[in-house]
């Protein structure tokens, strides 16, 4: 198998991700009768296969089985791997040139998906899902599978399943005397109490950029009762729902959250808990490892995980497929490439990449004690919990998703800096109404 090729430029996540690699557990080496390849046929060897992979925990830990796979199928993988915006523009780019070389790849498909599905990149994965019934497509948790159907076609597999959660600093808690919120009323409150500019503490961080603090805000929009669209498929952005969703939230980073929360996706966020100046931190139970990873975290030893609170529609976090497994629909080499799928995906992988911190879609896999001890044991309950509960998108349910997120995106903005919401709102509504007519 060739080495990936890999991007020149220096990420904070990727450096991340090669850190929390190393400390994966040893992996069975390739053989014969290596549990994690029965099944495999040779059926296509010879073949070689063209991936295309973000760069990820994921990605990392399944390089270190593609071995097994490959001495097992008599199949070589050419694998590639790029930022997941990079991968993005360089899928829509090759796809929509009609390329026949990458055979199978990695997308997001609340971001990507339908956008693929609608342009036919996507091949059809229904028929191959649905007869190989000691693969089990029914053992894909609900949610998950819909996130990867589009007008009756299975446009992909999951890999990466996520939820929001809060980490929080059980020693700062433990100190103020308060319990874990179990509602947004509670949530404000802690963050109140906890709250200590002076000693350079912010009650709470999150995500405040545009575009990427919709993820992150959309399980307060649900768990306050309102939805991205109204039922008739209009905006419904202007429900008092939303609009409580919106104060809420922006009254949360204004008042107790850190300095130049706006300019704040994921990683920037993290940082502030790592360092230790953040009581509270809401994101992907996916991310889990970058608050616990003692060489990057400050506060490691300190960090507790709860489920989402629940708001006046109960707690409706989001519960989501963040990446999936794609077959170009040009490939040449679809069968060989669903192979590969079909093993990526087997219960015995998704097993060994949930032991190695990947929350995979499998019912089965999160079923098992085993499935569970990738994770510390408060982690594993509230995953567990919630996969089990949840709305399956975090996002608008558009084919231009990038479009609407800078929409619903710009009044989170207004609301944290303590602006005109309600002339935000507006403008916002009227703008999404005028998209959504015409993405349909």
């Amino acid at each position: 198998m060739r080495k990936s090729t890999f991007l020149k430029a220096v990420s904070f996540a990727v450096t991340i991700a090669f850190a929390l690699a190393a400390l994966l557990p040893a992996l069975p080496a390739a053989a014969q009768d290596n549990p994690l390849t029965a099944g495999v046929s040779k059926k296509f060897a010879g073949t070689e296969l063209r991936l295309i992979f973000a760069n990820h925990p994921w990605n990392n830990t399944i390089q270190r089985l593609i071995p097994a796979f490959e001495q097992a199928s008599g199949m070589s993988l050419r694998i590639e791997s790029y930022f997941e915006d990079q991968l993005s523009q360089k899928l829509q780019v090759g796809l929509t040139s009609g390329t026949t070389t990458a055979d199978a790849f990695m997308f997001r498909p609340l971001q990507e998906g339908r956008l693929f599905a609608k342009n036919g990149w996507l091949f059809d994965l229904k028929a191959f899902a649905e007869a190989d019934k000691d693969w089990n497509w029914e053992d894909f948790q609900e949610a998950a599978r819909q996130t990867v159907t589009f007008e009756g076609i299975v446009f992909g597999v999951p890999i990466v399943t996520e939820r929001q959660v809060i980490y929080y600093r059980k020693d700062l808690f433990a100190a103020k005397g308060l319990s874990v919120p179990k509602t947004l009323e509670e949530l404000e409150a802690a963050a109140k109490a906890l709250n200590d500019p002076a000693n350079g503490i912010a009650g709470i961080v999150m995500r405040g950029q545009r575009a990427a603090a919709v993820t992150q805000f959309s399980s307060f929009l649900y768990s306050f009762g309102g939805d991205w669209t109204k039922e008739d498929g209009t905006s419904g952005l202007d429900t008092p729902e939303a609009r409580a969703a919106y104060e809420f939230y922006g009254r949360l980073l204004r008042e107790y959250g850190p300095q130049g929360t706006t300019n704040m996706s994921w990683p920037q966020a993290v940082a502030v808990l790592q360092q230790g100046k953040a009581a509270m931190w809401i994101d992907a139970d996916s991310l889990f490892l970058n608050a616990t990873d003692p060489s990057r975290s400050t506060v490691a030893k300190e960090i507790g995980f709860a489920p989402f609170p629940a708001g006046p529609a109960g707690a409706r976090q989001y519960n989501i497929t963040s990446w999936a497994l794609g077959i170009n629909e040009l490939s040449q080499n679809k069968e060989a490439a669903w192979e590969f799928v079909k093993w990526a995906t087997s219960a015995p992988v998704v097993m060994e990449l949930q032991k190695g911190g990947n929350p995979g879609p499998r019912i089965s896999v999160w079923a098992s004690p085993e499935g569970l001890s990738g994770f510390p044991t408060e982690y594993a309950e509230v995953a567990k919990l919630q996969a089990a509960r949840g709305v399956g998108y975090d996002r608008p349910r558009v084919i231009s998703v990038g479009r609407a997120r800078d929409i619903v995106g710009a009044p989170i903005v207004v609301a944290i800096e303590g602006g005109d919401l309600e002339a935000a709102i507006k403008q916002a509504h009227e703008q999404f109404n005028a998209f959504l007519r015409e993405d349909r």
